[in-house]
């Protein structure tokens, strides 16, 4: 059920005034100032022969708003021409200046055509008239069918082409890398080991005692030979350059002292064993 608040709204709606057209016309003129053609325009349908400006034409159009009922001027809140181009779906606005008498006139220069104005094409463009105001019911004419020359094509912008989907990249990785033979692996093997075998030698030439390279003062010097040996292990496993540095520097500090303490101990006991 309606409440009476939208009976009012419908009553309103119906007894609206009505807005009309007083001398609406349109003219093309060249650019010379010669008139090409001039029409009235009929409220009830469009013009049957569509106009046609050539590049320096002017379209004008020309009306007054008045009140169907008084015939005074009245200035509408709102009033603009609309270019719709059936073929693309685009369409321009153009807003008309109406003076507080309700006379208005629009010129449409195609030596300097609107931004308004969209893309035209060979297609004509649908011209119609739209007026709003609040007191009064909305107002929509066709006027014609307007052809216009087509359009430039648009210059591209230098950095188009960066914003175009770049082609895939395709990334051609390397084989995986295959084993050395066995005999050349053992021989690198024992090159890394050749130093212990080298050391062992000389401790043994030292002393024929070898489990003294196992005694609390020699110890730690084996300790820290095996550490280096660990990390050189490590380096090719996992660690870094700068990683090796470091932790090589400190060990090798710790070898210095390590392995002086070491000798003097070895010295101290061969000069008691010839004493």
């Amino acid at each position: 059920m309606f409440s009476f608040a939208s009976l009012l709204l419908l009553a309103a709606a119906v007894n609206a005034s009505v807005l009309t057209l007083q001398s609406p016309r349109f003219s093309v003129t060249s650019s010379s100032g010669s008139q090409l053609r001039s029409e009235p325009i009929s409220l009830a349908h469009k013009a049957a022969e569509p106009v046609t400006l050539a590049p320096t034409d002017t379209l004008k159009i020309t009306f007054q708003a008045v009140d169907a009922d008084s015939g005074k001027g009245v200035q509408p809140q709102q009033t603009f021409l609309r270019f719709y181009d059936e073929e693309s779906g685009e369409e321009g606005i153009q807003p008309v200046r109406v003076t507080s008498g309700g006379k208005a006139k629009f010129e449409l220069n195609m030596a300097k055509v609107p931004p308004s104005l969209p893309a035209t094409s060979k297609a004509p463009l649908k011209v119609s008239l739209i007026i709003g105001t609040p007191k009064y019911s909305p107002l929509k004419i066709s006027l014609f069918d307007l052809f216009v020359p087509a359009s430039h094509p648009i210059t591209p912008h230098p950095d188009e082409a960066s914003f175009h989907p770049l082609p895939f990249i395709e990334h051609t990785f390397r084989p995986e890398p295959t084993q050395p033979p066995k005999p050349v692996s053992a021989l690198f093997a024992g090159l890394v080991l050749s130093p212990w075998v080298v050391l062992l030698g000389l401790w043994a030439h030292i002393s024929p005692r070898v489990p003294r390279l196992f005694s609390a003062k020699i110890l730690p010097f084996t300790a820290t030979l095996g550490a280096f040996e660990v990390l050189l292990f490590w380096y090719w496993v996992d660690l870094r350059l700068g990683d090796v540095l470091l932790y090589g520097g400190v060990l090798g500090v710790a070898m210095l002292f390590t392995g002086k303490y070491a000798l003097a101990s070895i010295s101290e006991r061969r000069m008691a064993s010839q004493k």
